[in-house]
C-alpha cells in the first residue's frame, strides 16, 4: 500500500486555512492534458508559489495531445492545429520557448462519395473563380459571418486580462458577445448560415466536409462549435515543433508542480470546525496507483480530465446534491497513419493520372468510411524532408470507426506501414437545443470542473480559456473578490476600464 498522507489530519487540525484571508494550503488538478496543464500554470500564477498544486494523471501527459512514429517519423494524432488568433497558446509556445511549425498549405478537395465535387488549383485567382462560379458570394457571407462572431468571441482575452472570471459557459458568452454568443449554443451552424444568405449546395460541399474534419458531425451541430470549427480552416495554421503535447510537459515544469501518476476514484466533502467557529471545507481525493491506493485533502479541486463512456467515474460523496460531468455522448474518433500509395481511383479518379490533392474532406453523401484523408506532416521535419519521388506517402486519415483491413486496402492497395490511434472520446457530440444546458463551472464550494468548456466546444485553444477562467474564479471566490466574478460587462462597458 502507498503510504496514507499524513497530511490529510495535519490540515484538519490547522486553523490557518480559511477563506478569511489565507491563502490555500493546497490545490489539487484532476488531469494532465491541455486544461489541466495550462489550469496549473494559472493557478500558480494566481496563487503563488507558496501554494502546493497536485496534478493527477493515471496516463501520459498531454491527454488528447498525442504522437505516433510511423516510417521512423512522429506524426501528431490528436489535438492538431493551432490558429493565429489562438493567444493562450501562442503564448504558451514563446514562454516555454517552442518553435511555430507552419503548417504547409494543403490542396484540398471534396469527395461525396462518387466522385471529386470540387478541387483547388495552384492558383489563387483560378480558386477564386471555381468558388464564385460554383457558390455565388457564399465563401464571402461565410467568411464575413465568421470574422463577425469571432471578433465578438475575442474580447474574452480582454476580460481574462482584467481579472474577469464567470461560473458558468453561458455567462461567459454572453459577457463577451450578448445574446448573440448564447444562441449560437441553442441553434445548428447550418440554420445560422442559412439565415446569414448561404446556400444549401454550399453547406453540402463546404461547411460540412469542414465540420467532418475537424469535429466528426455534420451542420446540425450547434453553431457555437461550427463558427470554432470553420476558424480551423483559416490559413496560417501551425502546430508545435517536437509534438504539441510538449505544451502540456512544459506547463506542468513551470508551473512547479507535483506530478502524481495515479487515477483519481473518488471525492468525498469533510467539514472541519475551527476555533473561530466557522467550518472550513476540503476535499479528499482518493486515487489508485496499480494495485496500491492512497489519498490526500486539499482546500480546491479543479476536474480537467474527460468522463468518458465505459471508464469508471469519479464518485462523489457528501457533496448535497448529485454531481454529474458528463452532459450528454461523446463522439468517437479514429486516426489511423498509412505509408504507402493512395488509391485515386476510391475518389473517381483514373490510375494513371496523378493525385493531387493533399487534403480530402468528405459531404455527409458519402459512405463514411472515411471523414478526411490529409498528407500527414511530421512534428520535426528535417531539411531532406522531400516529397518522394513514386506516389508513397504518409497519409493520414479519420474515421469514426476503426478502418478494418478491407476497408483499409480499399484506401491502399499496398499499404507499407500501418499505425492508429483510437479516442474513445475524441469530441463531444455538439447537438443544439433550445434548452442546452452546458455543466457549470463550479460543481461545489470550491470544486471546479474545468471540463465543462469542451461541451460549448473543444479545442485546444478554448481549455486553455476554460483553465484560465477557473484559475480566476478559483481565487475570487475563495478570497470573496465577487465584484469580477459573472459581471455583465456589455451593459457595463462604459464603467469598466479593461
Amino acid at each position: 500500500m502507498l503510504k496514507l498522507n499524513l497530511f490529510f489530519h495535519t490540515v484538519w487540525l490547522s486553523t490557518a486555512i480559511t477563506p478569511d484571508g489565507a491563502p490555500p494550503h493546497s490545490i489539487a488538478v484532476i488531469g494532465a492534458g491541455i486544461g489541466g496543464s495550462s489550469a496549473a500554470y494559472f493557478l500558480r500564477q494566481q496563487f503563488g508559489r507558496g501554494v502546493r498544486i497536485d496534478v493527477y494523471e493515471s496516463e501520459t501527459v498531454g491527454g488528447r495531445l498525442a504522437t505516433a512514429n510511423i516510417d521512423g517519423q512522429d506524426y501528431e494524432t490528436g489535438g492538431m492545429t493551432i490558429h493565429p488568433l489562438n493567444l493562450h497558446m501562442k503564448g504558451f509556445a514563446q514562454m516555454l520557448g517552442l518553435k511555430e511549425l507552419v503548417q504547409p498549405r494543403h490542396v484540398q478537395a471534396v469527395f461525396d462519395g462518387e466522385e471529386l465535387v470540387f478541387e483547388e488549383s495552384n492558383w489563387f485567382i483560378i480558386n477564386i473563380i471555381k468558388l464564385v462560379w460554383r457558390y455565388g458570394l457564399d465563401y464571402l457571407r461565410m467568411k464575413m459571418w465568421v470574422e463577425n462572431y469571432h471578433h465578438s468571441f475575442m474580447r474574452v482575452y480582454q476580460f481574462q486580462s482584467g481579472g474577469y472570471s464567470f461560473t458558468s459557459m453561458e455567462k461567459l458568452l454572453h459577457a463577451v458577445g450578448g445574446d448573440g454568443l448564447v444562441q449560437m449554443s441553442r441553434h445548428s451552424i447550418g440554420e445560422a448560415l442559412q439565415k446569414a444568405g448561404i446556400g444549401q449546395r454550399f453547406l453540402n460541399e463546404v461547411v460540412t466536409p469542414i465540420l467532418r474534419l475537424s469535429s466528426g458531425q455534420s451542420a446540425n451541430i450547434n453553431a457555437f462549435v461550427g463558427l470554432i470549427s470553420l476558424l480551423g480552416a483559416d490559413p496560417d495554421l501551425w502546430t508545435v515543433e517536437g509534438g504539441n503535447k510538449l505544451v502540456c510537459s512544459g506547463l506542468l515544469y513551470s508551473a512547479k508542480v507535483n506530478l502524481i501518476k495515479g487515477k483519481v476514484t473518488a471525492i468525498y466533502t469533510r467539514k472541519r470546525p475551527q476555533r473561530t467557529g466557522r467550518d472550513v471545507t476540503l476535499y479528499e481525493v482518493n486515487y489508485t496507483e496499480g494495485s496500491d491506493s492512497g489519498y490526500s485533502a486539499y482546500d480546491i479541486v479543479i476536474l480537467a480530465a474527460p468522463s468518458y463512456p465505459g471508464q469508471s467515474p469519479i464518485h462523489f460523496h457528501h457533496t448535497g446534491q448529485p454531481i454529474s460531468l458528463q452532459a450528454g455522448p461523446y463522439q468517437q474518433e479514429v486516426v489511423t497513419l498509412v505509408a504507402g500509395c493512395l488509391n485515386a481511383s476510391y475518389f473517381g479518379q483514373q490510375r494513371s493520372e496523378p493525385f493531387r490533392p493533399t487534403l480530402v474532406s468528405t459531404t455527409a453523401l458519402s459512405d463514411n468510411l472515411i471523414l478526411a484523408a490529409s498528407v500527414a506532416v511530421p512534428v520535426r521535419p528535417t531539411p531532406d524532408d522531400q516529397p518522394a519521388a513514386n506516389c508513397s506517402r504518409v497519409w493520414k486519415l479519420l474515421s469514426p470507426e476503426p478502418l478494418a483491413p478491407g476497408e483499409l486496402s480499399r484506401l491502399f492497395p499496398s499499404p507499407q506501414a500501418v499505425r492508429q490511434a483510437r479516442w474513445l472520446a475524441g469530441h463531444p457530440r455538439h447537438s443544439p437545443s433550445p434548452s442546452n444546458k452546458i455543466p457549470p463551472f463550479v460543481l461545489h464550494q470550491h470544486l471546479y470542473h474545468l471540463s465543462a468548456m469542451e461541451w460549448a466546444a473543444s479545442t485546444m485553444e478554448l481549455m486553455a480559456i476554460s483553465a484560465k477562467n477557473v484559475a480566476l474564479l478559483a481565487h475570487h471566490r475563495w478570497y470573496q473578490q465577487l465584484e469580477k466574478v459573472d459581471q455583465d460587462i456589455l451593459s457595463q462597458a462604459q464603467k469598466v476600464e479593461l
